[in-house]
Parts: structure tokens; sequence; C-alpha cells
């Protein structure tokens, strides 16, 4: 081979490998591309998510107990029924946490947004403190804005729990009994007394019991009962709750006891009729129309006329006649009269 030959060999090697490279080049680039392309709409969605969530600001961080703020919101569910409540606690515990008698509500513009004047109340939880929103039908929606009551007391948030505790009921019955007062009408009350097993790796670090009432076929009615102890992973505790009905109930009623979304036992709980009020509609009943009878009667016997007094005797035995005019059937003018006979005088 001569040198012309191979020169003409080493220039077609190199021109094969540089357009051999620039293929892969040109793949990189739209693999790079396609790859920025397809990463961009994901934080494009994630933002949107973030943007729609709806929003809570105030137009003061703290006031005093009786004064007033404003409360602002937008990016809500537009005509939705919204309320507004002064929290402590970050409200942790609930609305238990909220003052819920200053509670105020308001319906939201077409363009998602509101604005609310609100009074500042202590709650009964120390702060920190939050003004919370939520959705009162449809979709449930909620937010917070930090808030600070001047004058309120603070204290530090309870520990968060890691979520392994496995809380079951080993026994539960119902304390108490009737009283007089219920017998007549008076809120019937009981204990709920659960023994409390924690059959979990972690500590329940006053778990946040729920209790429920419930009648018939009935859905209970829930109350947040937060118990202030610990129950130790494979330990158990004695756990009271107080139970109270409406006043008037009777009939059969289920006591039921939630924790983090499951029941954890239901008690019968048969209440009896409150027969004392019965018995004061019967007597009732029975007093009034004679009371009214009594009172009646006294009127008539003033009205009606008094009869004469009859003459009393004198000394000698003969009555003496009256100082009034009134007259006997048989002591009359006429009565004295002499009748004529039939065959009288023509």
């Amino acid at each position: 081979m001569t040198g012309r030959g191979v020169r003409a060999r080493l220039v077609a090697l190199l021109a094969a490998l540089v357009l051999g490279g620039t293929p892969a080049t040109g793949a990189s680039a739209t693999t790079s591309t396609t790859s920025t392309t397809d990463t961009t709409p994901a934080t494009a969605i994630t933002s949107a998510r973030r943007a729609d969530a709806p929003v809570v600001t105030v137009d003061r961080l703290e006031a005093a107990r009786g004064a007033s703020i404003t409360v602002s919101g937008k990016g809500w569910r537009p005509g939705a029924l919204l309320t507004l409540l002064v929290c402590g606690q970050n409200m942790i515990g609930g609305t238990n946490a909220c003052a819920n008698a200053e509670g105020r509500t308001v319906t939201t513009a077409p363009d998602g947004t509101f604005r609310r004047g609100l009074p500042v109340a202590a709650p009964p939880e120390p702060c920190p403190c939050v003004v919370h929103v939520a959705t009162v039908t449809g979709e449930p929606a909620a937010a917070d804005a930090a808030f600070s009551v001047s004058g309120h007391p603070v204290e530090p948030l309870p520990q968060q729990r890691t979520g392994g505790e496995r809380l079951s009921v080993l026994d539960a019955r119902l304390e108490g009994g009737g009283s007089l007062l219920t017998w007549f009408g008076a809120p019937p009350k009981r204990r709920l007394v659960v023994t409390v097993a924690n059959l979990g790796p972690t500590p329940a670090v006053d778990p946040a019991f729920r209790l429920g009432t419930s009648r018939g076929v009935l859905a209970p009615s829930w109350e947040d009962r937060p118990w202030r102890g610990t129950v130790a992973a494979g330990s158990k505790e004695r756990v009271s709750l107080d139970v109270e009905l409406a006043a008037g109930a009777y009939g059969d009623y289920l006591v039921s006891l939630q924790y983090g979304g499951t029941v954890l036992v239901e008690q019968p709980w048969d209440v009896s009729r409150p027969w004392g009020v019965t018995l004061f509609w019967i007597l009732l009943c029975v007093v009034v129309p004679l009371a009214v009878f009594r009172a009646g009667m006294a009127v008539v016997d003033r009205l009606r006329p008094r009869a004469p007094a009859r003459a009393a005797p004198g000394p000698g035995g003969a009555a003496t006649a009256p100082s009034l005019p009134w007259f006997t059937p048989a002591t009359g003018p006429r009565a004295a009269q002499p009748r004529e006979p039939d065959g009288g005088a023509r």
C-alpha cells in the first residue's frame, strides 16, 4: 500500500468518527429537552394546587380581649358558609379549645373571598392561639391564621404523638343511678368507666377520646373528651368519662367510645321514664279546675242576697216584730182578712 492510500484511509476514518458522534450528541440534547419538558408541568401543577388552597389573614397579630379584628380570606369555594373562631393551643384539641360562643359566620363572595369582623375572646385553652376558619357544609376546608390574645396565658404545645399506640378496652361499665330530680325530668347522668390497654410500642399521651350517645337507629352525637394521662406501652389504665343526656330523656340509649376513628366499646343504657312529670300534669289537671270551682263558688256566695233576719223572742216569750217591713206568708195584711164561706151573703 502506497502512502497516498494510507492517507486516504485515515481521512475516511476521521470523517466517520466525526459524523458518528454528532447524532449521539443530538440524541442527548433531545433526551435532556424531553426530560425538562416533562418535569415543568409537574412543578406547575404543584404550584397551582398550593395557590388554590384557602388563605386566611388578620389585620392585627395581637389584640386585647373585647377588641375586634378583621378577618379576610381568599381561595374559598364561592357561596360557602364559614365559621370564624379564636382557638387556643393551635386548636390541637379541636373546637373544645375555641371560644365558640363568640364565633361568627360569613358567606364567601362569588370570587371566593370574604371579609368579616370578629370579636376577640379568651379561648378556654392557653395560647399560642389561632383564628380558625372552616366550612360548615359541602366539601370540608379549613385554614388558620396565627394570632395572640393580650394577657392570655401562654403554654407550650403538647408533645406530638408518634401514632404507634394501639388502645383497646378490656372492661366497660356505667356507674351511677337516678335521683329524685331525674324522676321529675332532670338530665340523666352516668359515668362511663373503662379499662384501656395499650398494645402498641409507644405510649399514648393525653389520648383524645370521643364520646357518643344515640337512641334507637339514630346516629351517635359525638363529643370530644380528652383524657389527661399517659397509657404506657404494654400497660393498662382506668379511664372515667361523664355522660349526660338532655332533660326529660328516656328510652334505650347507646353510649359509644371512639379513639382514632375506631369505636372501642358500646354500652347500652336504659333510661327510665320521668314519671314525676306525668304525675305533676295529672295533679295540675285536677287541682286547677277544683281551685277555679272553689273561687267561683266564693264569688257567687258574696253576690247572692242575704235572707231576712227572724224576730227575736220578747220578755214574755212573744216574738217582737222585726224592724224592717218583712212579712212571712202567714202574717201578711191579706192573710189577716177573713175568708167568706161558699154560701155567703148575696
